[in-house]
Order: C-alpha cells, then sequence, then structure tokens
C-alpha cells in the first residue's frame, strides 16, 4: 500500500487519449464514472463545487479563483490536469499538493473499489487514469472536509469524469480548436462539447469570445435556461494597465490587481475568477471581500505558464506550455512584449502527434533563431521527423536531441548568457514538467 505502489498502479492504467495499435479507442461514458462515485459513497456529493471548462485559460481561472477563495478563509480543494512533475500537483488544497501516504490511502481505495466493481459486473474494465483520478481527488475533498473545490475540467466537458457534480457555477474560459479528434472540428462543435458542463436554472459566468463560440454557448445557456454572467467588468482597457497590473472596481471598492503570472492573456483569466468570486459572494454565501480578492490574485502560483528561471553563466529559461494554436499565440504575444527584448532566442520544443503541429510552428518559430527539437516522454509523441518537416517551412534552423536534457545543454551552448539571449521551453506539458524539474533541482 506504498506510494510507489499506488504510482506504478494508476499509470498502468490505460490513457483515455491513447490506444495501442490494433486496439479500439475508448469510448467516453458518464455512467462508468457515476457508477464508480456511487460505489465510493458519492464523495462528489460532500462538498460545493465550481467546474471551468475550456481551451485556453481553465488552469489558470481556477488556480487564480482557488487562491482567491484560500485568502478569504475558506478551505479549498484545487483540481487540476495534467501535472508537470508529480502526480499529487493534480490535488491541491489550500495551495498544498496531498502527501504521498494521502494519495496512496486514496488511490488504494478507488482501485479497490473499481476491482469489486468489475468482479460484480457493474463496470466492464477498471476506471481509466483520468476517472481513477478524478475519484481520488473527489475523496482527497470529501474527507477533508472542503468547504469548496475548483475543479478543472480535463478535457471538452459534457463527457469528462469531472462533469458527474452539480457544480454551484459554471465557467467557460476562451475556446480555440484543440483535441479535434475527440470534440469537433470547428469551433461551434467544440463548444457545444464544452457547455455540456452547464446545469437547467444554473450559473455560467463567461467572455465575450469567438462567435461561433458565443453563439454555441448561448443557444445552450437558453436552452437550460441559464443565467449568464459577463466577467467583461474586470477585463481592463489597455490603457489602463502596465503589464497585469491595474486598478479595477470590484464590490464597490478600488483594488489594485497584480499578478504574478505572465502574458495579457492573463488578464481575461483573472477577470473570470474574479466574476466567479463575485457570484459566490453575492448568491452563495461566501464572505469574500474586494481586499480578499486582491490578495488571492497577488498569491496565485500556476507554474510553467511563461515562468521564467535564471542560472548563473547561463541563458534565462522561459518555460511556458503553448500545446496549441491559441495558447502558440498567446506565447508569441509575449515574446513581443519582453523588456529588454532579448536579441537571441532559441526553442527547445517538443509536442503531441495529436497536436496541430504545423500550425504551431509557423506561429512560433519565425521568432526563433534555432529550434531544438525532442520527443516528449509519451506514446502519443510527435517523432523528430514529423517535427522537423513542420520546422522546414519556417525558416528556423533546427538542432536535434535525444532527451530533455541534451537539449537544454545545446540550446544554452548556442544562447547567449544574460540579457541577449533566452531559451524558450514549450510545446507539451510533458516536455515543459520535465525541464522544469531538472530546473528546480539544479536551483536548490
Amino acid at each position: 500500500m506504498s506510494y510507489s505502489a499506488a504510482i506504478d498502479g494508476l499509470f498502468s492504467l490505460a490513457g483515455e487519449l491513447h490506444a495501442a495499435p490494433g486496439e479500439p479507442r475508448r469510448k467516453f461514458e458518464l455512467s462508468e464514472m457515476r457508477v464508480l462515485a456511487e460505489g465510493l459513497g458519492h464523495p462528489e456529493r460532500r462538498f460545493p463545487s465550481v467546474l471551468v471548462a475550456g481551451t485556453n485559460g481553465k488552469g489558470s481561472t481556477s488556480a487564480t479563483l482557488a487562491s482567491i477563495l484560500t485568502s478569504a478563509g475558506y478551505r479549498t480543494g484545487l483540481y487540476t490536469s495534467p501535472h508537470l512533475s508529480r502526480v499529487n500537483e493534480r490535488v491541491r488544497i489550500d495551495g498544498a499538493e496531498i502527501s504521498d501516504d494521502d494519495f496512496a490511502a486514496y488511490y488504494f481505495r478507488v482501485d479497490d473499489c473499481a476491482q469489486r466493481l468489475v468482479r460484480e459486473g457493474a463496470l466492464r474494465g477498471h476506471s481509466s487514469f483520468f476517472e481513477t483520478m478524478t475519484a481520488l481527488g473527489f475523496l482527497a475533498f470529501a474527507e477533508k472536509q472542503v468547504d469548496i473545490a475548483v475543479l478543472e475540467v480535463g478535457m471538452g466537458g459534457r463527457l469528462d469524469a469531472t462533469n458527474i457534480v452539480e457544480p454551484a457555477v459554471s465557467v467557460i474560459t476562451d475556446i480555440s480548436i484543440d483535441h479535434t479528434e475527440w470534440l469537433g472540428s470547428t469551433i461551434a462543435e467544440i463548444t457545444r462539447e464544452k457547455a455540456g458542463i452547464l446545469r437547467r436554472n444554473g450559473v455560467l459566468v463567461t467572455l465575450p469570445q469567438h462567435p461561433e463560440a458565443n453563439q454555441a454557448i448561448g443557444v445552450a445557456a437558453e436552452d437550460l435556461q441559464v443565467r449568464g454572467v459577463s466577467a467583461a467588468a474586470y477585463v481592463p482597457g489597455r490603457e489602463a494597465a502596465h503589464g497585469n497590473e491595474y486598478s479595477l472596481t470590484v464590490l464597490g471598492e478600488r483594488i489594485d490587481v497584480k499578478s504574478p503570472l505572465m502574458g495579457l492573456h492573463q488578464q481575461r483569466n483573472m477577470a473570470l475568477a474574479i466574476a466567479t468570486a463575485v457570484e459566490l459572494r453575492n448568491y452563495h454565501g461566501y464572505n469574500i471581500s474586494a481586499a480578499q480578492i486582491a490578495d488571492g490574485i497577488r498569491r496565485t502560483r500556476w507554474p510553467g505558464r511563461l515562468e521564467r528561471f535564471s542560472q548563473t553563466g547561463r541563458a534565462d529559461v522561459l518555460l511556458d506550455v503553448a500545446h496549441n494554436p491559441a495558447g502558440a499565440w498567446a506565447l508569441r504575444s509575449a515574446l513581443s512584449h519582453l523588456d529588454p527584448e532579448p536579441r537571441t532566442r532559441t526553442a527547445v520544443f517538443g509536442c503531441l502527434r495529436d497536436k496541430p503541429i504545423g500550425e504551431i510552428a509557423q506561429i512560433l518559430f519565425p521568432m526563433f533563431e534555432t529550434a531544438v527539437l525532442v520527443e516528449v516522454d509519451s506514446p502519443r509523441k510527435a517523432s523528430l521527423a514529423e517535427m522537423e518537416a513542420a520546422a522546414g517551412t519556417t525558416g528556423v534552423g533546427v538542432v536535434t536531441a535525444e532527451n530533455a536534457w541534451e537539449a537544454m545543454e545545446r540550446a544554452w551552448s548556442m544562447t547567449p548568457v544574460d540579457a541577449d539571449g533566452l531559451v524558450v521551453v514549450t510545446g507539451s506539458v510533458y516536455l515543459v514538467g520535465a525541464v522544469r524539474a531538472m530546473l528546480t533541482e539544479a536551483s536548490q
């Protein structure tokens, strides 16, 4: 019943998005997740929750909202995916990931329950990696008696394992093209899947975005008689913001917003978190002040998103999980606004083969002199040949590496130190997580 045994057991479960050659693709069904939850005594019913779906920004929005709730004095659960370095990161309470001992205890309870349900014929097969992790998170939040949990949807919404909860508030962040094999090939189709987190007579917090997304959200909300809340009042005007520091009126008071998260796109994510906190205060009895909202924003931690590391004698490293075209555009915008702007930029890039590699390369690679390409540690990895083909039309110089550490050494060797050079690691959470672990260990 050790932590290492729990980790081995969890990672032996089939990933939802990967099928071995010749095997059928997994079919998503919420009925199986509901059976598992019932077998565990319905832990998801023992705490209030906020459910956050979207393509980009849902993790940052969730982390910011959870930080606000913690600053307001509430015991707050945060469930996110994927993780960067340790799977425990996915389940946090008041900002701290659950302990190894708790992780193992909850994992084996879920595993034992799933095996029993399979023997009884209630489940066709053992719960998947993500279903198991979600159930584990629900158990942790229920038994640690959180006052509220913020749950980031894994993929889509309608059939995501998190969607068995009855959220106090549903949040939809910016939607763009991603996971087309599973969610549909158009913005409208993808949005309809994301809108599956809405509940009849429920509440939706969102922002105006792509016209097709607005239309699909509006139709779903009208059908379910959802009350829509726009977070637009909390997005600063361009002239009012200096980076991610600006003033806003919240709950009738003027507050100074100062986020540690980089990138102007974070202003939309913060607006969604603020609007949701105000909704929880005004309609769900949470005692949240304007000052606590400002404090929670300042205390937000969401690593691997425009996160910068410095090392003596080597160029700075910027980590960013830009794993789809919208994320690539956000990273490109952030690189364009760096002050001082480095004269030499080197990319370290690896991604999954089910991503639009060519489109991401066209967006990002013209920003760099050289791209060091490396395969990520995932069965869904894009090959070096696939990435080289995508890079070939962008004009970037290409170097390949066998692993993440070799990729970093090669990038550092060709990038000037200090303000003249910057290494940017991007393309996949798997690559960013691996490099971040190296940099964190080196700084200790």
